[in-house]
C-alpha cells in the first residue's frame, strides 16, 4: 500500500535524502509560495471582507492556495538522493542457522527446512541476479558453503556473535554489501560483543534477519532455572528450587522430580499456572556424604509436547565434609543454653565450643580442641577468633567485652565473613546496653535505648510472608504443613521486645506475646562478607519439653539455624569458577579469594588452579591478582571435553602453603539449544536495527533483493529517485479542488 501511493518502499525514504532536482534556489520556491497565498488571501479579503467572521471562504482560500502551492513543489522536482550498491560488484553473504534449536517445527517441516525452503523459491536466484553471493552456515563457528544441503541443522550449540565476529575477520578485504542472517534467534553466548558490534557499524554494513519459529510455542513445559548451594555441609537438608513455565497446560497437573546421582530423592505434584509465567517449586533433600552431586530436576512430558528436550536442568553441588565450629557465650546458666547444647551436639557436622559465665568472673568451657583455649576468657586476637565460623552470644551484656573485643566482633561477620547470632536475655540486646555499643551497626534490629524489654511472659510463634518461603525455618518439607506445624507449637517462655528491623533485614518469625503486641522473634540480614541475626527469646525449650519425646522440631529448627550462620562462611582460600555448568561452551573463569589468617586481602602470594577432567585431561594454570580487587586472583580456561572436572586452588606465601580449595564443574554439550524454542524475535530485531537492517518474516521475505540494493557498504553509487509523480501527490491535489468544489455546494459559495 505505501509503495502504491509514494512509488518506493518506507526504508528508502528512512535512509534517502531529501532534495529539490530542478537546481532553482529554495529561497524562490518560498516567495512564491507566500505571494500566492498573500494574493489569495488579499482576494478574499476584497471581495468577501463582511463575511470573514464566517470560516467559509477562510477554508476554500486555504485549499485554493495548497493546491497552487503544491503545484510550484512539483515543478521545483522534489526528488530522493539515495546510496545503492553496484550490481555484480557486490558480495551478500546468506548465513543459516545450523544448530539444533533449527529442527524445531515450523509449520509442515522444520525451521531449517523451511529456510531452506524460502532461499530455493526464488529469493536466493533473485540476489544472485544482482550481486555475487556467499553461503554460510553458523553453529559453534561460521562455515562457508558451495550449497545448502550441507545445512542440516545438526550443530550443538549456536554463537551468533561469533559468526558474526568471524565474518567482519574473513571478509575485511571484500566488498560486503549486506548480511542476510536466517534463524530462529536461538544464541547460546550472549550475543553480539561490543567491538564486533563497532567494527559492523564502521563498515556500514547492514544485517538483514529473517525469523524463524513461532514467537510462542503451543505445547511446552520448560525448566527455567535450578537453583541449588554451590556449596554444602554432608548431610545438610538442601532446598532446591525449580522455576519452570508452560504453554498450553494452565490447570493441568504436572509432576516435578528431583534426582541426585541418578536417584529420587523428592518429587512434587504441581498445578500449571498462566501460560508463559514462571512458577517457583523449593524441593527439600538430604546432601548426604561428602563430595561432588549431580542433581537433576525434571518435569514429567505431558502429552502432545512440542519439545521434551527442555524438561531437565542439571546442577553440581560440592558437598563438604568440614565441621565448622561455632562458639557460644552465654551470661548465666539457664534451660535454654542446655537444650541448644544438647541439640547442636546432635548434628555430627557441627562443632560446637561454649563459654558459660557461672559467676562474675568464671567461665565454664565445653568442646575446647585444648585445654589452653579459651583459657583466659573471650578472645583478644583475630586469628585466635577467626578460627571459628560461627558466633553466638546469648545474655552477655555488651560492657563484658572490651572495645577491642567488639571491633573484632564486627570485623568476625564483615571481613571474615562469619555468622553472628544475639539471642534474648535478661543482659541481651537493649537490656544490655547494646543500643549504645559498636555492635549495634551489625545488629539487624533497632534497639531501643531503655531496660526492661525482656518478659518472663509466654508468647506463641508465627511465621511472616518471609518465612513461609525461607528454608531457614522449614520444619516441616511441604510449605503449607510447615505453616501449620509452627502454629501448634507451644508456646515460648519468655520473649524480649527486639525493635523494628533495619532496612535489608528479613524477619523470618514473628512473636506473640499473651500480654501484649507482636515482636520481631527471628531476624536475618547480611552484613559485609557475613550474616547476622536475632533471635528475641531464650525459652524455646518449651518446644522440646512441652511435647512428645520423639518430636524433632526444637532439635530441626536449632540446627538448621545454626547451619545457616555457618554454611557461607567462606575458607582462608575460596574459590569459585564463572559457571559451574557449561553448556557447549568450554570457557570458564576461575576466581580465587585470597585471605591471611586475619583475613585480610593477600596479593602477593602465588596461586595456581590445578585441573583434572575426563579423558586423561590435566592441566596446571598460574592465577594472577586483580589489579582492582586486593585479594582476588583469576584465570581463564577453555574445558576441551564434554565431562566432569575438578579443580584445586593452591595457594603460597613463598615456600608457605596458606590453603587450598577444591571445587567441580561440568561441561555439557548438545543441551542448551532446546531450551527457549520460541523464536527470539527481540533479539533479531535489535540486531537489525543496530547495524541499520531490517528484519523479516518468511512471508516478508520477497522484499529482500529490493530493500538490499539500498546499503552504504561495500561498492556503491548515488542514484536520485523523483518524488514529483507520486500519486500520492495527485490523489492530494484531486482530493483538495474536490474538496472546493464540494464546500461550494454545501454552503452556496459560488
Amino acid at each position: 500500500m505505501f509503495e502504491s501511493l509514494f512509488l518506493y518502499p518506507s526504508r528508502l525514504f528512512s535512509k534517502g535524502e531529501f532534495l529539490f532536482a530542478s537546481g532553482w534556489p529554495m529561497w524562490l520556491l518560498i516567495a512564491l509560495c507566500a505571494t500566492l497565498i498573500g494574493g489569495i488571501g488579499y482576494s478574499v479579503f476584497q471581495r468577501h471582507g463582511e463575511n470573514l467572521k464566517s470560516p467559509r471562504w477562510i477554508v476554500v482560500a486555504a485549499l485554493q492556495a495548497f493546491v497552487l502551492c503544491l503545484l510550484l513543489v512539483m515543478l521545483w522536482r522534489p526528488a530522493l538522493r539515495v546510496t545503492a550498491l553496484k550490481p555484480q560488484q557486490n558480495v551478500i553473504a546468506i548465513v543459516v542457522d545450523d544448530s539444533r534449536s533449527m529442527l524445531l517445527k515450523q509449520d509442515a517441516g522444520s525451521r531449517v527446512e523451511a529456510a531452506k525452503q524460502l532461499l530455493n523459491s526464488g529469493l536466493l536466484d533473485k540476489l544472485k541476479n544482482r550481486f555475487q553471493v556467499r553461503i554460510y552456515r553458523a553453529g559453534a563457528n561460521l562455515e562457508r558453503i558451495q550449497n545448502l544441503e550441507a545445512v542440516t541443522g545438526a550443530q550443538n550449540t549456536t554463537h551468533l556473535g561469533g559468526a558474526m565476529k568471524q565474518m567482519m575477520e574473513e571478509s575485511a578485504s571484500l566488498p560486503i554489501g549486506a548480511v542476510v542472517l536466517l534463524t530462529d534467534g536461538s544464541d547460546n553466548a550472549g550475543g553480539l560483543e561490543a567491538d564486533t558490534l563497532g567494527e559492523i557499524r564502521r563498515r556500514r554494513i547492514p544485517i538483514h534477519t529473517v525469523g524463524f519459529g513461532a514467537e510462542r510455542l503451543s505445547k511446552d513445559l520448560e525448566v527455567m532455572e535450578l537453583d541449588v548451594p554451590l556449596r554444602a555441609l554432608s548431610d545438610s537438608r538442601i532446598g532446591a528450587a525449580v522455576t519452570f513455565r508452560n504453554y498450553g497446560y494452565k490447570g493441568q497437573k504436572a509432576k516435578v522430580t528431583l534426582m541426585s546421582d541418578d536417584k529420587i530423592v523428592s518429587s512434587r505434584e504441581v498445578t500449571l499456572g498462566e501460560d508463559g509465567s514462571p512458577q517457583t517449586e523449593t524441593l527439600l533433600f538430604n546432601a548426604g556424604l561428602a563430595g561432588a552431586r549431580s542433581v537433576k530436576a525434571s518435569i514429567v512430558k505431558l502429552s502432545d509436547e512440542e519439545n521434551a528436550n527442555n524438561n531437565s536442568q542439571t546442577r553440581l553441588i560440592n558437598v563438604e565434609s568440614l565441621k565448622p565450629r561455632i562458639l557460644y557465650i552465654e551470661g548465666e546458666p539457664k534451660w535454654e543454653f542446655k537444650f541448644i547444647r544438647r541439640a547442636l551436639e546432635g548434628d555430627r557436622n557441627l562443632q560446637l565450643t561454649t563459654m558459660l559465665r557461672t559467676t562474675q568472673n568464671k567461665i565454664y568451657r565445653q568442646g575446647v580442641e585444648d585445654p589452653k583455649e579459651l583459657e583466659l576468657g573471650f578472645p583478644d586476637k583475630e586469628e585466635d577468633l577467626f578460627k571459628f565460623s560461627g558466633l553466638i552470644i546469648g545474655g552477655v551484656e555488651a560492657s563484658w567485652f572490651t572495645p577491642q573485643q567488639q571491633a573484632m566482633i564486627k570485623n568476625f561477620a564483615d571481613r571474615r565473613g562469619g555468622g553472628v547470632m544475639f539471642l534474648a536475655g535478661r543482659g541481651a540486646l537493649s537490656d544490655g546496653g547494646y543500643a549504645a555499643s559498636s555492635m549495634a551497626e551489625i545488629i539487624p534490629i533497632v534497639l531501643t535505648d531503655r531496660k526492661g524489654t525482656f518478659h518472663r511472659d509466654p508468647a506463641t510463634a508465627e511465621l511472616t510472608d518471609a518465612g513461609r518461603e525461607s528454608l531457614v525455618v522449614r520444619i516441616e518439607e511441604d510449605a503449607q504443613k510447615n505453616v501449620e506445624r509452627w502454629k501448634k507449637l507451644p508456646f515460648m517462655a519468655n520473649y524480649q521486645e527486639t525493635g523494628a528491623a533495619k532496612p535489608g533485614a528479613t524477619v523470618l518469625v514473628e512473636s506473640l506475646p499473651t500480654s501484649k503486641g507482636r515482636f520481631p522473634l527471628l531476624v536475618t540480614q547480611r552484613y559485609g562478607r557475613g550474616r547476622t541475626s536475632v533471635f528475641g527469646s531464650s525459652g524455646t525449650w518449651r518446644w522440646q519439653m512441652s511435647q512428645d519425646v520423639k518430636d524433632m522440631s526444637h532439635e530441626v529448627f536449632w540446627q538448621q539455624l545454626s547451619r545457616w550462620l555457618v554454611n557461607e562462611t567462606p575458607p582462608q582460600i575460596s574459590a569459585l569458577p564463572s559457571k559451574q555448568v557449561l553448556l557447549d561452551d568450554g570457557n570458564v573463569e576461575f576466581r580465587a579469594d585470597v585471605r591471611d589468617k586475619a583475613y585480610n586481602p593477600v596479593s602477593a602470594s602465588t596461586v595456581e588452579a590445578r585441573i583434572i577432567g575426563p579423558s586423561g585431561v590435566a592441566a596446571m594454570l598460574p592465577m594472577t591478582p586483580d589489579a582492582n580487587q586486593p585479594g582476588i586472583f583469576t584465570a581463564k580456561w577453555d574445558a576441551p571435553k564434554p565431562g566432569s572436572y575438578v579443580v584445586e586452588v593452591l595457594a603460597k606465601n613463598g615456600k608457605e602453603e596458606m590453603g587450598r580449595d577444591v571445587f567441580t564443574m561440568v561441561r555439557q554439550d548438545g543441551v542448551a539449544e532446546s531450551f527457549h524454542a520460541e523464536q527470539n524475535r527481540q533479539l533479531l530485531e535489535g540486531l537489525s536495527r543496530q547495524t541499520g537492517g531490517n528484519y523479516y518474516t518468511p512471508d516478508t521475505a520477497k522484499a529482500l533483493p529490493d530493500d538490499i540494493a539500498y546499503s552504504e557498504a561495500g561498492v556503491t553509487t548515488r542514484e536520485t529517485r523523483d518524488l514529483w509523480n507520486m500519486p500520492a501527490i495527485f490523489i492530494a491535489l484531486l482530493g483538495a479542488k474536490a474538496a472546493e468544489w464540494m464546500i461550494r455546494r454545501r454552503w452556496g459559495a459560488v
